[in-house]
């Protein structure tokens, strides 16, 4: 007589002997070599094939054949078997890698069927199949229906909750799991630090962390000086990061990177050649921040070293992108199209940053045209983009094009105008002459136009000439951003133009009253790898007698062909020689004279300067790159200057 064996889950019966064993391909193999042998399954009599359809299914998974694995999950679904939770774990990272939502969820329905209660390692694994095809629903819904949540369950959920800025409930997740008895660990806590949007919150967390003695894990610090970077809070960052010796490069990138994105370069530079001394070798983050931190300065030299570590990687979509906005940012065109044609991959940032920079160094057409081969490459223009067209339309003056991007925006891109859209188009209307059209459409916007846009219509005002506008965008910036000394002065100057003395002492009494004193213009240089900063009336410099006389000479060179002080941008209540003589000092006159000192001819002199260049600089600027025959680049928060030949890029408007 055959031997007859009974299969219910994971029960088998021979003769009336019950077992209770796992049904594992070792087993099925030994059954199948019983001679004779049969399996009963829900009362019919079937040949042995358990093993064989276990064995091509673990194959196939592992495999990653995901077409040949459905189909043996599917025969493992009408036998009622199962595989081990490692096998289906394979099968859900090959639906993950070819992004088969429908076979995932497939692989969920196998596993919970017939009263099947799968291991929390197969459920942990299903859920975090679900949070990386973004179905956060169906990942809680499984979670919620875990008997037996362990660490991987919690951090898994907190960590989605996370990713998705669900930051509520990352950290009620973080609560119910303590009340759960569960103990959070590195991974945990570098999640939910990412969480913090509140430095209250991220403080607590902290000192939890202390509790603990998790501080000094890698993952945990990094994720605690990311937060406090994102915050603005770089002494906690770096005192987080000082707190004991980094032998990790993860942690150095965090602090780097964290100074470069808070726009303080030098400090990021700084520590970057400290991880050197350290003896860490720089990998892509690295490098990423450290261009980054050359940018906000507009260090061209010190980037070049820095492209120099670039080139002994392989070629990097993120490292390329950092190159070229560093090369456009320092108002290096040239070097930027070479980075730009040789890129093997290009995205949406890579066209958009090229386009920007085209746009924001003056060269429009450029620009435009670039615009136009991204849209035939296939790649969809984004918010900056856009950004980038307006803003070279309203350089290049192009008044019907620039309305018709941004009317249409909506319908081709997809974008909703911003408040930076609407800016553009004030800029554009403004420098056409179009005024009244200007103000108009600042009162029409979707949004409150802030302080920026309002000084975009009073520049266009300051070019125009209408001084009762100017008037009244001065009356408005002032409303939004008291504290701005630039606007108090320009508006005191166009009351003293008018005989307005009485408005004048008014203004200066609430100058006075509000602590309003005007940011002292601050102009840098870099000359043989070396920063030199100059501040009007600041004389420490060590050249300081040679650079005064040399500007003094540039000057009388320059007054022969011509040159006049323009007065009207400094205080009115001044004397004609105090006014002259404050306007000769601006720092970017004194970085200019020192660049002419330092650099060859041949040499272009870049210069970074932290306020708007005024019109009297700026006519110095141009007529000494022509009766010098320099080539000047100025970069100020507003734009970018390319002087040469008596010319400058922006076309004398800014």
């Amino acid at each position: 007589m055959k031997t007859l064996l009974r299969f219910k889950e994971n029960v088998i019966s021979v003769r009336g002997l019950v077992l209770s064993v796992p049904l594992s391909p070792l087993l099925l193999q030994h059954l199948r070599c019983c001679s004779g042998a049969a399996i009963q399954w829900q009362n019919e009599r079937v040949p042995i094939k358990c093993s064989d359809l276990l064995d091509e299914f673990t194959t196939y998974c592992y495999a990653r054949d995901l077409p040949r694995a459905m189909n043996a999950l599917n025969a493992l679904q009408i036998q009622k078997i199962w595989a081990d939770a490692v096998t289906y774990s394979e099968l859900i990272k090959c639906c993950l890698a070819r992004g088969a939502v429908e076979q995932g969820k497939r692989v969920h329905q196998h596993v919970f069927s017939n009263g099947y209660e799968p291991k929390t390692f197969l459920v942990n694994t299903l859920m975090n199949m679900y949070v990386k095809f973004n179905m956060l629903d169906e990942a809680q819904a499984l979670f919620a229906q875990m008997s037996d949540r362990n660490v991987v369950s919690w951090t898994t959920m907190i960590a989605a909750y996370s990713s998705a800025k669900i930051n509520n409930k990352a950290l009620e997740f973080l609560i119910f799991m303590m009340r759960d008895g569960v103990r959070p660990n590195m991974f945990t806590y570098s999640s939910v630090l990412r969480a913090c949007d509140d430095l209250s919150n991220l403080r607590q967390l902290h000192c939890s962390l202390l509790k603990v003695g998790l501080e000094s894990d890698v993952f945990v610090r990094s994720a605690l000086i990311d937060v406090y970077s994102k915050m603005g809070q770089l002494e906690c960052a770096m005192c987080t990061f000082n707190e004991m010796v980094t032998g990790d490069l993860v942690v150095w990138n965090s602090i780097i990177g964290g100074f470069a994105q808070n726009s303080d370069g030098d400090e990021a530079l700084t520590l970057f050649k400290r991880m050197k001394r350290a003896g860490f070798s720089a990998d892509q983050s690295t490098l990423t921040s450290a261009l980054r931190a050359c940018t906000s300065l507009a260090l061209l030299e010190v980037g070049r070293q820095v492209h120099v570590h670039v080139l002994k990687f392989k070629r990097d979509l993120i490292l390329d992108n950092a190159l070229l906005d560093m090369y456009c940012k320092c108002g290096n065109l040239e070097d930027a199209h070479q980075i730009f044609s040789q890129m093997v991959e290009k995205d949406v940032i890579s066209w958009s940053t090229m386009i920007i920079g085209y746009a924001q160094n003056g060269f429009s057409r450029k620009a435009l045209e670039l615009f136009k081969e991204m849209k035939v490459s296939g790649i969809r223009p984004n918010y900056i983009t856009v950004l980038g067209v307006l803003f070279a339309c309203s350089h290049a003056g192009l008044v019907e094009d620039g309305q018709y991007y941004f009317h249409s925006m909506k319908k081709l891109f997809g974008i909703d105008p911003g408040r930076e859209h609407y800016g553009c188009m004030v800029d554009l209307l403004g420098r056409s002459g179009k005024l009244d059209e200007a103000v108009k459409l600042i009162h029409e916007m979707e949004c409150e136009p802030d302080a920026v846009t309002w000084r975009t219509l009073l520049g266009a005002c300051r070019v125009h000439r209408n001084m009762d506008l100017a008037e009244y965008a001065a009356k408005q910036i002032i409303k939004l951003d008291p504290s701005d000394a630039g606007t108090y002065i320009l508006l005191s100057n166009i009351y003293a133009r008018t005989q307005k003395w009485e408005d004048v002492m008014d203004l200066r009494r609430s100058m006075k009253e509000r602590g309003v004193k005007k940011e002292p213009g601050c102009s840098w240089i870099e000359v043989n790898k070396q920063i030199h900063a100059f501040i009007m009336g600041d004389n420490s410099h060590p050249q300081k007698e040679e650079i005064n006389k040399e500007l003094n000479q540039i000057i009388w060179r320059l007054k022969e062909v011509g040159y006049v002080p323009d007065t009207n941008f400094v205080l009115q209540d001044l004397e004609d020689e105090q006014m002259e003589d404050s306007l000769l000092y601006h720092s970017e006159k004194i970085a200019v004279a020192f660049g002419v000192l330092s650099l060859s001819r041949e040499k272009t002199i870049r210069i970074r300067k932290n306020l708007r260049i005024c019109g009297d600089c700026h006519l110095f600027v141009k007529l000494l790159a022509q009766i010098e025959r320099r080539s000047i680049v100025i970069r100020d928060p507003i734009r970018y200057h390319h002087f040469q030949d008596g010319i400058c890029s922006c076309g004398d408007y800014w």
